[in-house]
């Protein structure tokens, strides 16, 4: 399981502050968790997230890794703005098997379980969290999800991560270029796999280059693709794929 750093923004102006920000719309945190990203303006991701009402705050649950850098760039944005970022002194528990109380379902997708936060040490159940995420092509900090990722590529609007009717956000305006007057011509796509490559194998198809292979669980992989190129038999070192 990946550490994960929980962060609890408080003040007068936070949601007004987040939903400046972020690609997810701020007032679904009264249904449950929201999964959202920290874009640049250029349309480009920085961080995905999940966040949660709690009290007069809200939780901001990241990956460890990223937990620095998105405390400094949130600092930056919120100038006068009064909000509070602190350590919350709280960890993650996530599962897919009976959900403890206060626990809230993965918006991601139903499969993904739940998650809950608590002071017991951070723990899962033992779930194999890669073959769920390969399954339906469910991008993961630092492996899918870098700094040249474009959210829409991703995936994002099947993971309700972003809302297109809530205005102005950081990068909202590619985003919803992307989304509006553009067809996607690369993208992560499913992809059955013969053999096996390392994350970041470059994949051909009819020599010449259709993407980038990521995560594998057994026959399965996510996979980063140019449509146009991503048909027949493709090439992953020595394994073989082909759109699932």
């Amino acid at each position: 399981m990946t550490a994960r750093r929980i962060l609890r923004l408080t003040g007068s102006d936070t949601d007004t502050f987040l939903q400046g920000l972020v690609t997810n719309d701020i007032a679904r945190l009264d249904d449950g968790l929201v999964y959202a990203a920290l874009l640049t303006p250029q349309g480009k991701y920085i961080a995905d997230f999940f966040l949660k009402r709690d009290g007069d705050g809200i939780l901001l649950d990241v990956t460890d890794s990223l937990g620095d850098d998105l405390t400094r760039r949130l600092g930056m944005y919120k100038l006068r703005a009064d909000v509070q970022i602190a350590p919350s002194g709280l960890n993650l528990q996530r599962g897919t098997g009976p959900a403890p109380d206060g626990a809230l379902p993965d918006p991601r997708h139903p499969d993904m379980g739940w998650r809950t936060y608590t002071q017991a040490d951070e723990a899962d159940d033992g779930t194999d969290w890669d073959a769920i995420r390969v399954r339906y092509c469910i991008p993961e900090t630092g492996i899918e999800l870098t700094p040249d990722t474009y959210i829409l590529e991703a995936g994002y609007e099947a993971l309700n991560g972003v809302d297109f009717r809530k205005g102005c956000y950081v990068g909202q305006e590619v985003t919803a270029r992307m989304k509006h007057k553009t067809d996607l011509r690369k993208g992560l796509r499913t992809v059955k796999i013969d053999g096996s490559a390392p994350v970041g194998t470059e994949i051909t198809s009819g020599g010449k280059p259709a993407g980038v292979l990521f995560t594998q669980s057994k026959d399965r992989a996510i996979a980063y693709l140019r449509f146009d190129r991503a048909k027949g038999d493709m090439q992953a070192g020595s394994a073989t794929l082909r759109l699932d």
